[in-house]
């Protein structure tokens, strides 16, 4: 399977970032309550797979030289390392804009929230005191294919 990572230059809400999310609200996720179409901030990308279905979805909100992540895989898509396909490239883009840590923040009422936890970690992400798990960015990584 090839996949490929997509910039989305305007990033918006549209069906395919809520098929990715699943059952899960886009609340979760400080989203709110998006329509289709609705502009979205920050900085977004598209997976696709061999046959130009979106099958995950990364998004990078990078302050004061550190950048939240987040990373959707479609439900269909889960568990075939897609996952872990946009977040070495979350990375690569967090370094090409040489920051210094990734962060993401597991929302208390995630129902698989230990399990996504448990992930980051096998990741290479650590707890802080504030309930985020960090990870420091490595330096000199090229940016992701467009």
């Amino acid at each position: 399977m090839t996949w490929q990572w997509i910039a989305e230059q305007e990033p918006r809400w549209d069906q395919g970032k809520a098929a990715a999310l699943g059952d899960l609200p886009p609340t979760l996720f400080g989203l709110g309550y998006p329509e289709v179409g609705q502009h979205l901030g920050d900085t977004w990308w598209r997976v696709e797979d061999d046959a130009g279905a979106a099958v995950g979805y990364g998004r990078l909100d990078d302050t004061w030289g550190d950048a939240e992540i987040l990373i959707v895989a479609a439900p269909e898509a889960r568990g075939t390392g897609v996952g872990a396909f946009v977040l070495e490239n979350l990375e690569r883009e967090a370094a090409s804009r040489q920051l210094n840590y990734v962060y993401n923040v597991v929302p208390t009422r995630h129902p698989d929230g230990e399990t996504v936890r448990e992930w980051l970690g096998a990741h290479g992400f650590t707890a802080t005191e504030v309930g985020e798990l960090r990870k420091k960015v490595a330096s000199g990584a090229a940016p992701g294919r467009a």
